[in-house]
């Protein structure tokens, strides 16, 4: 792997299986942390602020991943998910990190302002990530991370419909895997 990757030792199988769909991400600094304050989440990508103003090929990139959660009223850590699941939502984080690649700093930070202030701008960006992670090959992994938190986690109600309101429902990625495959 290459040094432009800091991957937790713990996590680097599943992030290295991911990172694999991006050939286009193999000189992009990416640093995978755990954390402990990620609001309303288990993983988040986004632009170092310091890498901001500059080439936006020199961009770095920071995916935030809390330790644990709770699953079925139970807290566990996220290595404890199967490794299937934990590659299709990292996938899912790489998706966001090549589609900010696509932007200059004024969209980026336009990004941001939209993302915290418009619901429809999040479906969006959501659904955004899903396809970049579908159209990489990963559909098979986001279909796993789906059923996981829809239907065997235990995930509260309210998260469910956050998530199903949010990211591609699962008819959808199919839909998007078999144009890829006809392609």
């Amino acid at each position: 792997m290459n040094s432009n990757k800091i991957i937790p030792t713990e996590i680097e199988t599943a992030c290295i299986k991911a990172l694999k769909h991006y050939p286009e991400l193999d000189d992009v600094h990416i640093k995978f942390v755990f954390s402990d304050n990620i609001r309303k989440s288990v993983m988040q990508a986004q632009p170092l602020v310091a890498s901001m103003f500059g080439l936006k090929k020199k961009r770095s990139y920071l995916i935030k991943m809390s330790k644990c959660f709770v699953l079925k009223g139970k807290k566990i850590f996220l290595t404890e998910l199967p490794e299937d699941v934990l590659v299709g939502w990292i996938g899912h984080e790489l998706g966001h990190v090549m589609d900010y690649r696509t932007k200059n700093d004024l969209e980026m930070i336009i990004f941001g302002v939209l993302y915290l202030t418009s619901k429809q701008f999040i479906i969006s960006a959501e659904r955004a990530a899903d396809t970049y992670a579908v159209n990489h090959g990963l559909g098979e992994y986001i279909l796993k991370t789906k059923n996981f938190i829809l239907h065997e986690a235990g995930m509260s109600k309210r998260y469910i419909k956050k998530m199903e309101r949010l990211y591609l429902p699962p008819e959808e990625i199919i839909e998007l895997m078999a144009k890829k495959e006809e392609a």
